[in-house]
């Protein structure tokens, strides 16, 4: 037993988690720093985030040790007990900001919509490293897309519109690498944009709608609809080359940066460590992403390969989105940086992933 934990450390990505665990690190740093500017100080969101750290760290090893086949085996029921969580959400899940999708764990919350993400990435893999594409495309473009539908239609009634975005992006993002021809995307994407515009007409309410409008115009209303992104872009441009330093940021210690924690945890860093911090933190990114990429080439089976892309396009993703939301460079959509922003079922969730992803690349170094 012994021997083949020092064997599979040895062939453990160190260089994968080194990345995960700097950006943890800038997430933790400047979640004390915006704690500073509460009254009570007492630290409770930094100390609720170290201990889901810590408890995601823990699973990431157990799931790297893990033989992951295990999740392809199980990936009905796994799909099956996403499909409980979500519907048990909506029947006894607790409302906040409007949204109900959390339960209540004593002083813990967690919020199911996270670990779905998981839970897709793996009926997705499992789907397609189990079909032939070029056999019958428009009958597995059907299948899987109601796979994800019934998640979508689940989340949207929370409702959750961001999380849905990033469950039909991380759809289309497997489309893709499955080798559907373009003429299927373009049919998704008609789809889209009639659902879109029916769901302005009939469906979204007028928050979403105000976010879409203040996306096209960012000087529409600027001290109430535009408030968050004008502000974010402020704290950016403040920070300069090397920011103002950890706990002297203005916008996010003066509480003029709402969700300074959540959403735009990004512009805290851009405004108390610059550009040098910021910087940072995409490197951080390029290199987990790169480490990911690269392991690809010695994978020997589909569903390893699928799952690695499902994970590595879930974090692109939602990075790219973060940032754009923080930078006015796409509308504000309630989507948390991986590993940086707080949250701990985000994070737990993102742990879980690279543990499967360790275990994948372990095994494909051994030719398991």
């Amino acid at each position: 037993m012994v021997h083949r934990i020092v064997i599979y450390l040895k062939n453990f990505d160190w260089v994968l988690f080194a990345s995960v665990l700097l950006l943890i690190f800038f997430g933790l740093v400047e979640i004390y720093s915006i704690a500073l500017s509460q009254e009570n100080q007492d630290f409770l969101n930094f100390n609720k985030q170290l201990i889901f750290t810590l408890a995601g760290l823990v699973v990431l090893f157990i799931f790297a040790f893990l033989d992951y086949f295990n999740w392809r085996s199980f990936s009905r029921y796994i799909y099956i007990f996403g499909l409980v969580l979500l519907i048990g959400v909506l029947i006894f899940g607790e409302t906040i900001r409007g949204t109900r999708g959390w339960f209540y764990l004593g002083p813990l919350s967690i919020q199911p919509v996270e670990f779905i993400k998981f839970v897709l990435i793996i009926f997705l893999a499992r789907y397609f490293s189990d079909v032939s594409i070029k056999l019958n495309p428009a009958k597995h473009l059907l299948i899987s897309g109601v796979g994800v539908l019934v998640f979508i239609i689940l989340v949207l009634l929370q409702p959750d519109f961001g999380s849905a975005v990033i469950l039909f992006l991380l759809w289309v993002a497997m489309l893709v690498v499955a080798g559907f021809k373009l003429k299927y995307l373009a049919v998704v994407g008609l789809i889209v944009i009639m659902v879109m515009g029916s769901g302005w007409a009939f469906f979204f309410a007028p928050y979403q709608k105000q976010r879409l409008v203040t996306y096209l115009n960012p000087s529409f209303d600027p001290l109430d609809q535009s408030y968050n992104i004008t502000q974010a872009i402020i704290a950016i441009g403040a920070g300069g080359l090397v920011g103002r330093g950890v706990g002297f940021g203005s916008q996010s210690q003066l509480k003029f940066l709402p969700e300074a924690q959540n959403d735009f945890i990004f512009a805290v860093i851009a405004e108390e460590l610059g550009f040098l911090g910021t910087g940072l933190i995409l490197l951080f990114f390029a290199i987990l992403l790169y480490r990911l990429l690269k392991s690809l080439k010695a994978i020997n089976n589909d569903f390893g390969i699928f799952f690695i892309i499902g994970g590595l396009a879930l974090i692109f993703i939602e990075m790219f989105i973060n940032i754009g939301m923080n930078i006015g460079l796409l509308p504000v959509i309630g989507i948390s940086l991986p590993f940086v922003s707080y949250g701990g079922s985000a994070m737990i969730t993102s742990l879980m992933l690279i543990g499967v992803a360790e275990s994948i690349i372990i095994r494909s170094k051994l030719k398991y």
